[in-house]
């Protein structure tokens, strides 16, 4: 990406000014509502005068052309009809625009020659110009911090540390709306569609560069250029964690991709080997994409694969223990002064002490026991990070009858967190009592500690972002496999 394009590529995350081309009351003002949380100067672009009335009341000032706003755009959006689509880059150009994300869509991604012809048109007039086109066929960017939003849904007022890169924009949104629901805030986010100017190579440049983002996202289905990627990808996750949810992986979403954004999608095989080169972490869904998230945003890092497990049951204790062994992390036996410590307050009528820790009628009266678990946890030799099951089986009941008592739970393993060098992380599952538990996790995780919903997820959470760290320590050949 050339200097000038990067220039207009950050003015355009970063705007004063927005312009919305072509927003309609049909659609609700989809555009212009969600940009009512922008900190800078929102104005409209609508030539259709039954549209003014509407426009006017949400307070926005409508012109007939980009041209006649009365300072420089930063970044526009362009919600007109196809053909019209290459006019309105031609008035961006001339009256200096330096990004625009273009929701227009209907280029190549159809299949059709006129689709085509016009997504041609449409790069000429871009590179030529050297103005950021983000799309077509996109969402466009979202800036919470400034409240540049492409949904009314998405938070604004305030940013994060993950930056995210999508080709579909329904997951662009649905992965931010979902993030913040568990806590974690987007830097940035960029819908990319087709991708014919700015293509995902040069989004990882910009965020591996960008002071607000410390860990990236991305959602692809196929780049355009595999061997720019991954350069670009290896360069990125040598600074900056980057986990890669890839679409596309069966023959039949192999061909969606094509209809879906226009792009080739490379062999699942090869594709994963990139990915292992680079020592980018891999994630199949949406839920595995927003575990990983959790846990690079909210665990202290680490490189040990062993783990102490403090569960609430026998029962429990067996299931975490097969959960994390079977994604190749280790449950060790702790040392012999572990042991004695445990042995002189641990209740074992109904518990064990060997790791994992069956500790339900050791903690249930007893904050003290709880810290005092803890601490033998992080003094092992023999154990590199804590797991702890929260259960709700047990607490669901109390935490609605005395709120404080999960609040004071929750203030007592944050010390903990704060003074240990170990990993931490928390799982608390759905149970009977769901509508509690969907209320208990967000007060985890508002606190800055992983709370994940089941044994499972968290292990392979652990595993890749462990096995990330070991290979950028040299302690893992790069070509080794994650689950």
């Amino acid at each position: 990406m050339d200097q000038r394009l990067r220039r207009n590529l950050d003015r355009a995350l970063n705007p004063a000014v927005v312009a919305v081309i072509g927003d309609k009351r049909q659609s609700g003002y989809m555009w212009l509502r969600s940009m009512q949380t922008f900190s800078g100067h929102v104005y409209s672009v609508q030539v259709n005068p039954d549209e003014a009335a509407g426009i006017a009341e949400l307070g926005v000032r409508n012109f007939a052309s980009v041209r006649e706003i009365p300072e420089p755009v930063d970044y526009a959006v362009c919600a007109v009809p196809r053909h019209v689509a290459p006019r309105v880059l031609v008035d961006c150009i001339a009256s200096g625009v330096a990004g625009i994300g273009m929701f227009t869509s209907g280029f190549a991604e159809t299949g059709e020659e006129l689709g085509i012809r016009l997504q041609d048109e449409v790069v000429l007039l871009a590179r030529d110009a050297g103005i950021a086109l983000i799309g077509p066929n996109c969402m466009g960017l979202y800036n919470p911090r400034l409240g540049v939003r492409f949904s009314q849904d998405q938070p604004a007022g305030a940013g994060g540390r993950v930056a995210l890169v999508s080709q579909s924009g329904t997951h662009a949104l649905n992965v931010s709306l979902m993030a913040a629901a568990n806590g974690i805030l987007l830097s940035k986010a960029v819908s990319v569609g087709n991708a014919v100017v700015l293509d995902l190579p040069d989004y990882l440049d910009y965020f591996l560069d960008d002071p607000e983002t410390d860990v990236i996202a991305i959602y692809v289905e196929g780049p355009r250029d595999g061997r720019r990627f991954a350069e670009a990808l290896r360069r990125a996750a040598a600074r900056k964690p980057v986990v890669v949810w890839k679409g596309g992986l069966t023959p039949a979403g192999q061909r969606a991709t094509m209809s879906h954004t226009a792009s080739l999608a490379a062999s699942p095989e090869l594709f994963r080997g990139l990915l292992r080169q680079a020592n980018a972490i891999s994630v199949n869904s949406v839920d595995e994409l927003l575990d990983v998230l959790q846990l690079l945003v909210r665990c202290k890092p680490g490189t040990g694969a062993r783990l102490g497990l403090m569960a609430m049951t026998g029962g429990q204790s067996v299931v975490i223990t097969d959960a994390f062994e079977r994604a190749g992390l280790e449950v060790p036996t702790l040392t012999d002064r572990s042991y004695t410590e445990l042995s002189e307050f641990f209740n074992i009528v109904g518990g064990s002490y060997r790791n994992p820790l069956d500790m339900g009628g050791t903690i249930r009266d007893s904050s003290e026991n709880l810290d005092r678990l803890l601490h033998i946890l992080d003094a092992d030799t023999h154990v590199d990070g804590i797991v702890m099951e929260i259960s709700a089986l047990f607490q669901a009941r109390r935490w609605v009858r005395e709120p404080a008592a999960l609040d004071a739970l929750v203030t007592q393993l944050k010390a903990h967190q704060q003074q240990s060098a170990k990993p931490f992380l928390a799982v608390l599952h759905p149970s009977f009592a769901e509508a509690e538990v969907v209320t208990a996790r967000p007060r985890v995780q508002a606190a800055g500690i992983a709370a994940l919903p089941s044994f499972d997820r968290a292990a392979l959470a652990l595993r890749r972002v462990t096995d990330r760290a070991r290979r950028a320590a040299g302690m893992l050949p790069l070509d080794s496999a994650t689950p």
